[in-house]
């Protein structure tokens, strides 16, 4: 699969990196866009003041800039948190996407979203302080009613970004299940 791997608000860390090559040694080919230009952060509000002051439109139009080249080959969406927003809001349009893989976050579902079946994927921690229990049943719903084909995974006790083992989050017992559902998944989207 051709996969389009969004950073979260701490930006183009290592454990993206990582995650891209774990995706190639599975066969996938992998662009990992920095939406920040060079900038990482250690905190999550070092990071979210940062994007704040780049602004939702500013990224959006950085991230449909990285992905417009690549979008007619088919293109599997992925997302860290911040990332996982911006994904969605790609795939969701873009009538070639191929698939949306989400973790740690979700994002606002417009009100004319539409897709034929577009194959979904959330992986997000239980509970989890960004992605509420009450905000991702009506995430849910609304993918529903949009027509995509949506499977959520929860993972107790894990913090919000548990997948990136230089974050005080990381659970190694969940990144690596949350990895193996996820490559069992973009090896769906291959085969169909």
């Amino acid at each position: 699969m051709n996969i389009m791997l969004f950073h979260s608000t701490y930006g183009l860390r290592p454990a993206v990196r990582d995650a891209a090559d774990r995706l190639r040694m599975a066969g996938h080919e992998v662009w990992t866009p920095d939406l920040f230009e060079g900038r990482t952060f250690d905190t999550a509000e070092e990071g979210m003041e940062f994007n704040e002051s780049v602004g939702k439109e500013e990224l959006l139009k950085r991230a449909v800039l990285a992905a417009a080249p690549y979008s007619d080959r088919g293109l599997v969406y992925a997302g860290f948190s911040l990332g996982a927003s911006v994904a969605q809001t790609l795939a969701l349009g873009d009538d070639k996407a191929r698939g949306l893989l989400l973790l740690h976050g979700t994002s606002d579902i417009a009100p004319n979203a539409h897709t034929d079946g577009l194959p979904v994927q959330l992986h997000v921690a239980e509970p989890d302080p960004f992605e509420t229990d009450d905000w991702l049943t009506a995430w849910y719903l609304q993918m529903g009613r949009a027509g995509a084909d949506v499977e959520v995974y929860r993972y107790p006790g894990a913090g919000h970004l548990y997948t990136d083992p230089g974050l005080p989050d990381y659970d190694r017992e969940a990144a690596e299940a949350t990895w193996r559902v996820a490559l069992g998944f973009l090896d769906s989207l291959h085969a169909g």
